[in-house]
Protein backbone atom coordinates (compact mmCIF):
# COMPACT_ATOMS: atom_id res chain seq x y z
CA UNK A 1 0.00 0.00 0.00
CA UNK A 2 1.48 3.42 -1.07
CA UNK A 3 1.92 6.72 1.26
CA UNK A 4 -1.02 7.85 -1.21
CA UNK A 5 -3.38 5.06 -0.61
CA UNK A 6 -2.43 5.18 2.87
CA UNK A 7 -3.46 9.42 3.20
CA UNK A 8 -6.78 8.33 1.47
CA UNK A 9 -7.51 5.89 4.31
CA UNK A 10 -6.85 8.04 6.79
CA UNK A 11 -9.04 11.11 5.68
CA UNK A 12 -11.73 8.15 4.78
CA UNK A 13 -11.39 7.31 8.07
CA UNK A 14 -11.28 10.83 9.52
CA UNK A 15 -14.38 11.49 7.84
CA UNK A 16 -16.71 8.37 8.82
CA UNK A 17 -15.87 9.70 12.73
CA UNK A 18 -16.55 13.27 12.01
CA UNK A 19 -19.83 11.98 10.21
CA UNK A 20 -21.00 10.48 13.89
CA UNK A 21 -22.61 13.58 14.57
CA UNK A 22 -24.87 13.42 11.96
CA UNK A 23 -28.46 12.52 11.31
CA UNK A 24 -28.79 8.92 10.59
CA UNK A 25 -29.59 9.88 6.80
CA UNK A 26 -27.13 11.75 6.44
CA UNK A 27 -24.75 9.08 7.98
CA UNK A 28 -26.31 6.49 5.39
CA UNK A 29 -25.55 8.61 2.35
CA UNK A 30 -22.23 10.09 3.59
CA UNK A 31 -20.84 6.51 4.44
CA UNK A 32 -21.88 4.90 0.78
CA UNK A 33 -20.15 7.61 -0.97
CA UNK A 34 -17.15 7.35 1.17
CA UNK A 35 -16.74 3.78 0.32
CA UNK A 36 -17.33 4.67 -2.96
CA UNK A 37 -14.48 7.17 -3.24
CA UNK A 38 -12.06 4.73 -1.40
CA UNK A 39 -13.04 2.34 -4.21
CA UNK A 40 -12.32 3.99 -6.77
CA UNK A 41 -8.88 5.11 -5.37
CA UNK A 42 -7.86 1.56 -5.30
CA UNK A 43 -7.74 1.10 -1.30
CA UNK A 44 -10.67 -1.80 -1.61
CA UNK A 45 -10.32 -4.45 -3.82
CA UNK A 46 -13.29 -7.13 -4.11
CA UNK A 47 -11.87 -9.70 -1.64
CA UNK A 48 -12.24 -7.07 0.91
CA UNK A 49 -8.52 -7.23 2.22
CA UNK A 50 -7.91 -3.53 1.22
CA UNK A 51 -5.21 -3.71 -1.56
CA UNK A 52 -3.12 -6.30 0.40
CA UNK A 53 -1.78 -9.61 -1.32
CA UNK A 54 -1.68 -12.25 0.93
CA UNK A 55 0.89 -15.12 0.42
CA UNK A 56 0.26 -18.52 1.53
CA UNK A 57 3.07 -20.42 -0.21
CA UNK A 58 5.58 -22.43 2.08
CA UNK A 59 5.80 -26.10 3.85
CA UNK A 60 3.59 -26.61 6.38
CA UNK A 61 3.85 -29.47 9.27
CA UNK A 62 1.71 -30.95 11.64
CA UNK A 63 2.48 -31.08 14.86
CA UNK A 64 -0.52 -31.88 16.77
CA UNK A 65 -3.85 -33.77 16.37
CA UNK A 66 -6.33 -34.47 19.32
CA UNK A 67 -10.00 -35.22 18.96
CA UNK A 68 -10.63 -37.55 21.45
CA UNK A 69 -7.93 -36.17 24.80
CA UNK A 70 -6.20 -38.66 26.97
CA UNK A 71 -6.60 -41.33 24.19
CA UNK A 72 -3.50 -41.27 22.78
CA UNK A 73 -1.64 -40.57 26.13
CA UNK A 74 -3.04 -43.92 27.83
CA UNK A 75 -2.68 -45.93 24.46
CA UNK A 76 0.71 -44.98 23.10
CA UNK A 77 3.28 -47.09 24.59
CA UNK A 78 6.07 -44.45 24.50
CA UNK A 79 6.74 -40.66 22.96
CA UNK A 80 7.67 -41.74 19.88
CA UNK A 81 4.73 -43.24 18.91
CA UNK A 82 2.65 -40.85 20.79
CA UNK A 83 4.39 -38.32 18.02
CA UNK A 84 3.75 -39.68 15.24
CA UNK A 85 0.10 -40.57 16.02
CA UNK A 86 -0.07 -36.66 16.45
CA UNK A 87 1.73 -35.76 12.60
CA UNK A 88 -0.82 -38.47 11.17
CA UNK A 89 -4.20 -38.02 9.59
CA UNK A 90 -7.09 -39.85 10.10
CA UNK A 91 -7.35 -42.27 7.14
CA UNK A 92 -4.21 -43.38 8.09
CA UNK A 93 -4.38 -43.68 11.84
CA UNK A 94 -6.28 -47.18 12.15
CA UNK A 95 -4.13 -48.86 9.74
CA UNK A 96 -0.60 -47.74 11.60
CA UNK A 97 -2.13 -47.51 15.15
CA UNK A 98 -4.69 -49.84 15.97
CA UNK A 99 -2.89 -53.01 16.90
CA UNK A 100 0.04 -51.04 18.73
CA UNK A 101 -3.08 -49.17 21.00
CA UNK A 102 -4.96 -52.87 21.38
CA UNK A 103 -1.35 -54.27 22.85
CA UNK A 104 -0.83 -51.36 25.34
CA UNK A 105 -4.87 -51.69 26.18
CA UNK A 106 -3.74 -55.13 27.24
CA UNK A 107 -0.19 -54.33 28.61
CA UNK A 108 -1.69 -51.99 30.91
CA UNK A 109 -4.34 -55.00 32.25
CA UNK A 110 -1.65 -57.32 32.60
CA UNK A 111 0.66 -54.82 34.66
CA UNK A 112 -2.09 -54.48 36.95
CA UNK A 113 -2.04 -58.19 37.40
CA UNK A 114 1.26 -58.15 38.18
CA UNK A 115 1.01 -55.59 41.04
CA UNK A 116 -2.18 -57.23 42.73
CA UNK A 117 -0.35 -60.39 42.59
CA UNK A 118 -3.03 -62.25 40.01
CA UNK A 119 -2.75 -63.79 36.78
CA UNK A 120 -3.16 -61.88 33.76
CA UNK A 121 -6.38 -64.22 32.76
CA UNK A 122 -7.49 -62.53 36.40
CA UNK A 123 -6.84 -59.30 34.82
CA UNK A 124 -7.86 -59.24 30.88
CA UNK A 125 -9.30 -56.85 29.43
CA UNK A 126 -13.38 -56.79 29.70
CA UNK A 127 -16.00 -55.81 26.77
CA UNK A 128 -17.32 -52.38 27.62
CA UNK A 129 -20.10 -50.63 28.39
CA UNK A 130 -20.62 -49.19 24.68
CA UNK A 131 -22.07 -52.60 23.68
CA UNK A 132 -24.84 -52.61 21.05
CA UNK A 133 -24.11 -48.88 20.21
CA UNK A 134 -21.76 -49.57 18.61
CA UNK A 135 -21.69 -53.31 17.12
CA UNK A 136 -25.43 -52.42 16.52
CA UNK A 137 -29.08 -53.60 18.51
CA UNK A 138 -29.06 -56.85 20.55
CA UNK A 139 -30.61 -58.28 23.08
CA UNK A 140 -28.09 -58.27 25.19
CA UNK A 141 -25.60 -55.87 23.73
CA UNK A 142 -22.77 -56.07 26.54
CA UNK A 143 -22.74 -60.27 26.29
CA UNK A 144 -23.44 -61.38 22.82
CA UNK A 145 -22.51 -58.43 20.94
CA UNK A 146 -19.26 -57.39 22.91
CA UNK A 147 -17.20 -54.32 22.09
CA UNK A 148 -13.65 -56.66 22.56
CA UNK A 149 -10.44 -54.88 22.73
CA UNK A 150 -10.14 -54.99 18.75
CA UNK A 151 -13.73 -53.36 18.40
CA UNK A 152 -12.48 -50.78 20.98
CA UNK A 153 -8.80 -49.63 19.86
CA UNK A 154 -10.56 -49.49 16.09
CA UNK A 155 -12.31 -46.84 17.32
CA UNK A 156 -9.81 -45.12 19.02
CA UNK A 157 -7.41 -45.18 16.67
CA UNK A 158 -8.88 -42.93 14.98
CA UNK A 159 -8.60 -40.15 16.69
CA UNK A 160 -11.79 -37.91 15.91
CA UNK A 161 -14.76 -37.04 17.07
CA UNK A 162 -17.65 -38.61 15.34
CA UNK A 163 -21.31 -36.10 14.36
CA UNK A 164 -24.57 -37.69 14.53
CA UNK A 165 -26.89 -35.47 13.11
CA UNK A 166 -30.39 -37.79 13.94
CA UNK A 167 -29.27 -38.02 17.66
CA UNK A 168 -27.91 -36.09 20.41
CA UNK A 169 -24.55 -34.79 20.45
CA UNK A 170 -22.89 -36.25 23.51
CA UNK A 171 -19.44 -38.17 24.42
CA UNK A 172 -21.57 -40.88 26.28
CA UNK A 173 -24.78 -40.35 28.02
CA UNK A 174 -25.31 -44.37 29.87
CA UNK A 175 -29.24 -43.88 29.62
CA UNK A 176 -31.05 -45.74 32.66
CA UNK A 177 -27.06 -46.51 33.71
CA UNK A 178 -25.74 -50.12 34.57
CA UNK A 179 -26.11 -52.75 34.24
CA UNK A 180 -27.91 -52.47 30.98
CA UNK A 181 -27.49 -49.23 29.94
CA UNK A 182 -30.48 -49.17 28.21
CA UNK A 183 -31.09 -46.34 26.24
CA UNK A 184 -27.56 -45.60 26.02
CA UNK A 185 -25.78 -43.25 23.25
CA UNK A 186 -22.12 -42.99 22.82
CA UNK A 187 -19.66 -40.77 20.53
CA UNK A 188 -22.10 -39.15 19.08
CA UNK A 189 -19.62 -35.78 19.59
CA UNK A 190 -19.21 -33.49 22.84
CA UNK A 191 -20.69 -31.09 24.53
CA UNK A 192 -18.52 -28.84 27.23
CA UNK A 193 -20.55 -30.64 30.26
CA UNK A 194 -18.90 -33.68 29.65
CA UNK A 195 -16.01 -35.30 31.49
CA UNK A 196 -14.28 -37.16 28.49
CA UNK A 197 -11.35 -38.54 30.65
CA UNK A 198 -13.77 -40.27 32.78
CA UNK A 199 -15.98 -41.88 29.94
CA UNK A 200 -12.34 -42.99 28.14
CA UNK A 201 -11.08 -44.53 31.37
CA UNK A 202 -14.42 -45.93 31.94
CA UNK A 203 -14.40 -47.68 28.27
CA UNK A 204 -11.15 -48.81 29.13
CA UNK A 205 -11.04 -50.58 32.39
CA UNK A 206 -14.77 -50.57 33.22
CA UNK A 207 -16.04 -53.87 31.83
CA UNK A 208 -19.14 -54.85 31.29
CA UNK A 209 -20.84 -52.54 34.02
CA UNK A 210 -18.40 -49.39 33.87
CA UNK A 211 -17.32 -49.81 37.42
CA UNK A 212 -15.02 -52.84 37.56
CA UNK A 213 -11.84 -51.16 38.38
CA UNK A 214 -13.96 -48.46 40.64
CA UNK A 215 -11.36 -48.66 43.98
CA UNK A 216 -13.58 -50.63 45.68
CA UNK A 217 -13.08 -54.73 46.69
CA UNK A 218 -8.99 -53.89 46.96
CA UNK A 219 -8.84 -52.94 43.33
CA UNK A 220 -7.39 -49.53 42.04
CA UNK A 221 -9.38 -46.81 41.16
CA UNK A 222 -9.10 -46.60 37.07
CA UNK A 223 -12.37 -45.31 35.93
CA UNK A 224 -12.35 -41.96 37.22
CA UNK A 225 -9.42 -39.02 37.39
CA UNK A 226 -11.33 -37.68 40.37
CA UNK A 227 -11.85 -33.90 38.62
CA UNK A 228 -15.30 -33.11 38.36
CA UNK A 229 -16.69 -30.52 36.37
CA UNK A 230 -15.65 -27.02 37.43
CA UNK A 231 -16.28 -24.52 34.87
CA UNK A 232 -19.12 -22.63 34.67
CA UNK A 233 -21.03 -23.13 31.56
CA UNK A 234 -23.21 -20.81 29.84
CA UNK A 235 -25.57 -20.97 26.67
CA UNK A 236 -23.74 -18.04 24.51
CA UNK A 237 -20.75 -17.78 22.81
CA UNK A 238 -17.90 -18.83 24.52
CA UNK A 239 -19.87 -20.90 26.70
CA UNK A 240 -16.76 -21.48 28.99
CA UNK A 241 -16.56 -19.02 31.94
CA UNK A 242 -13.25 -17.45 33.03
CA UNK A 243 -10.59 -20.29 34.63
CA UNK A 244 -10.84 -20.94 38.23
Amino acid sequence: MNVKKIMHLCLSLMVLAALTACNNDDNGAAMEDDLTSMEDDGIMEDDGMMGMDLDFSGTYAQVDFMGRPGINSVLSANGDIKDMHNRSIPSEMKANFQAAFEAQLEGLHDAYAVALGLTAQDVDYQPNILGDILNGPDNDGFTNNPVTATVLTTVLANDILEVAPDAPTTYFNPGVGAPTYEGGIGLTGRTPQDDVIDVSLILLFGGGDGARFNGQGGLPLLVSDGVGLTATISDTFPYLGDPE
